[in-house]
């Protein structure tokens, strides 16, 4: 069985890491670079690099920031905002990105799919859905450029992506982001069910039961997250700590938190007296000769 993977999603706003909350209101993190560089310590499983500006600004993807990036990046890097040609796409790969990331140019002009894939393959295009709840509960795809929904469900859309090459579909739950409420479990499952195409899953993480609550009842191969690694010392560590007796996930970093104790929030709690008096060292008294 393949193992699940952790994602960390990392929003870049005018070159500045950001907090996302409800794809609306956006609080400053610092340096793409350096989160990159905590995020591959802590053992994440891949990273996504999403600069949200670049498209609304009609900008060209970031190339000096990617560069800088898959410098400290030492796991699987997808790139995406502002790509709107097959040049751009030449020019993110030759500077470090694994895989792209395409939203806009992919419900404008689907084909451009095909012509990714057609030149690099399936396994580098990763589609990106955001998809929101109308007011009488049906899920449909928010173009977060217009801020307006648009006809086609987010399962035909996938679909559509599907068949058109995309390799990967990165699922965005609008109502869920940054509200620390949990994955939208029925959103994901709808998604997932519908195509045969690997889902990461995004918006709503604040728990580590969280991944396991998605992990264990849909069948998405990887959940990802940004707001929930940017707080936390070792986030990604004590997250795959409190999953790792549960699902078969990767777990490469030395620190493995076998046998400890976390919280609901992936803290580690501190050990009794006397379980930290039977970790010293043993004291040697010095020989005399």
């Amino acid at each position: 069985m393949l193992k699940k993977r952790i994602a960390a999603v990392l929003l870049v706003q005018n070159g500045i890491v950001v907090q996302s909350i409800g794809f609306g209101k956006y609080l400053p993190i610092g340096k793409p670079e350096i989160a990159v560089e905590f995020l591959n310590e802590w053992g994440i499983d891949e990273i996504i690099l999403l600069d949200i500006s670049a498209t609304r600004l009609m900008k060209s993807p970031d190339i000096e920031m990617v560069n800088r990036v898959a410098k400290k990046c030492f796991v699987p890097l997808t790139v995406g905002g502002g790509i709107t040609t097959l040049d751009h796409v030449s020019r993110l790969i030759r500077n470090g990105a694994d895989k792209i990331a395409i939203n806009q140019i992919a419900i404008n002009s689907p084909n451009f799919i095909n012509d990714v894939a057609d030149i690099y393959g399936s396994q580098c295009v990763v589609a990106s859905i955001d998809v929101c709840k109308t007011n009488n509960g049906k899920y449909r795809v928010f173009d977060y450029i217009s801020s307006l929904k648009i006809k086609l469900t987010p399962e035909e859309l996938a679909k559509k992506y599907s068949d058109n090459g995309a390799g990967e579909i990165l699922l965005n739950s609008v109502d869920r982001d940054g509200s620390k409420a949990g994955f939208d479990l029925d959103l994901i499952a709808l998604i997932s069910e519908s195509i045969s195409v690997p889902v990461i899953c995004c918006g709503g993480a604040a728990l580590p039961s969280h991944f396991l609550e998605v992990f264990t009842k849909t069948n998405v191969e990887a959940a990802a997250a940004a707001n929930f690694f940017h707080y936390t010392e070792h986030s990604v560590t004590s997250l795959k700590g409190f999953l790792q007796n549960e699902i078969s996930i990767r777990h490469d970093t030395q620190a493995k938190y076998l046998g400890s104790t976390l919280d609901k929030y992936g803290r580690l709690l501190k050990k009794t007296d006397d379980e930290l008096d039977r970790m010293k060292f043993s004291i040697i008294e010095k020989e005399i000769i």
